[in-house]
């Protein structure tokens, strides 16, 4: 441990107090690096250190082009930090400020179904009765009447099918998808129209069509391709990584039939239900898209009621550095875990200044 009032950082050049607070990669550690000492608060602000963490957990955030505060009435602007009014230093702050709460808010443990309504299908064969409405009701049997979409039929089995979707949330972090193929036990051998293989699309509306055969959306992450089994139960794919989905358009891809249907030799694919499983960063967050470039600005209304709950594991973290450097970290981790529970950690009280003397770490 530290001897008392002798703070590391100043035997450390910059970069390699940098290259330590980076390895702190849980939001709740990093608000609580920020409580031990000024210094060590106006290092993280400065070095915009809750804006790279955000980074590292979301890459799709690389096209921020800006932040802004909304309804912020109470909260402190920081136009001092050091001895510098700059603008620069007042972003900084305003940047630390929503970066850290988006962090700390995307770490909550509850997840829901995040799908809001259906857009589209690639095909239909009974409309309205087979549509892709039918896919969001969770019984695939109302009232003794079978509830699916069905595509239409195709003699080549490599035809692919798309679902669209709209989210509940203009941003969501969507962290599994959940498919459940349609079994027609109403047919010879009740068999089940499911595909052979699923991907994922995630992205937002084009800004402006230039004609009717433009792709309407903008796709900014494609996920792999996941088997799927022919099973009439509700099959999880779990992405790599959670994903960011800026601009709440989700699309399943449904990829090689599997099925030929025994009346007419041609090869379905019949969905029941779909779910996307993640957490709403809205009415917290909402974003505003610029444009053809995909770049967003970012917003947080400070009058959302959003108050998750954030909890810190204990993980040492894989760290590939000498063994000195890891003690360092440790120490700095374990130090920080005696300033109190982040849980109850109010957002306003955080930007007050009433931190303890820069010569007085604990």
């Amino acid at each position: 441990m530290m001897d008392h009032g002798n703070d590391f950082s100043n035997w450390l050049d910059p970069d390699t107090s940098l290259k330590i607070f980076k390895c702190l990669d849980d939001p709740a550690d990093l608000v609580r690096v920020s409580c031990v000492s000024r210094t060590w608060r106006d290092f993280v602000v400065e070095n915009g250190l809750s804006k790279q963490l955000c980074l590292r957990m979301f890459p799709q955030l690389s096209r921020v082009a800006c932040v802004v505060e909304l309804n912020q009435n109470g909260v402190k602007g920081h136009a001092e930090v050091g001895s510098s009014r700059s603008m620069e230093s007042l972003a900084l702050w305003k940047d630390h400020r929503v970066f850290s709460y988006f962090a700390r808010f995307c770490l909550s443990p509850i997840a829901m179904d995040c799908i809001a309504k259906a857009i589209c299908a690639s095909s239909t064969d009974n409309f309205p009765q087979e549509s892709i409405d039918q896919t969001l009701e969770e019984r695939d049997n109302i009232a003794g009447r079978f509830s699916y979409w069905s595509s239409s039929g195709q003699s080549n089995p490599n035809v692919p099918e798309t679902l669209t979707y709209q989210l509940a949330s203009q941003i969501c972090i969507i962290k599994e998808i959940n498919i459940q193929p349609f079994q027609a036990h109403f047919q010879m051998g009740s068999p089940i129209y499911s595909a052979k293989s699923v991907r994922f699309k995630m992205g937002h509306l084009k800004a402006s069509l230039n004609d009717l055969s433009d792709e309407m959306f903008v796709w900014t992450y494609t996920s792999p391709e996941f088997p799927m089994a022919q099973e009439n139960r509700l099959q999880k794919f779990i992405l790599p990584e959670p994903v960011l989905c800026i601009g709440g358009i989700l699309q399943v891809e449904l990829l090689e039939r599997v099925q030929r249907q025994e009346m007419d030799g041609l090869l379905y694919i019949c969905v029941s239900h779909v779910q996307a499983q993640g957490i709403q960063l809205s009415p917290a967050f909402t974003v505003d898209i610029l444009g053809p470039s995909g770049m967003f600005v970012l917003k947080r209304d400070h009058r959302a009621n959003c108050q998750p709950s954030a909890t810190s594991e204990d993980e040492s973290g894989e760290i590939t550095t000498d063994g000195d450097f890891q003690q360092i970290v440790d120490i700095l981790r374990g130090h920080a875990m005696g300033i109190g529970a982040v849980d109850g950690w109010d957002e306003e009280e955080y930007e007050v200044d009433d931190f303890v003397e820069d010569d007085d770490v604990l």
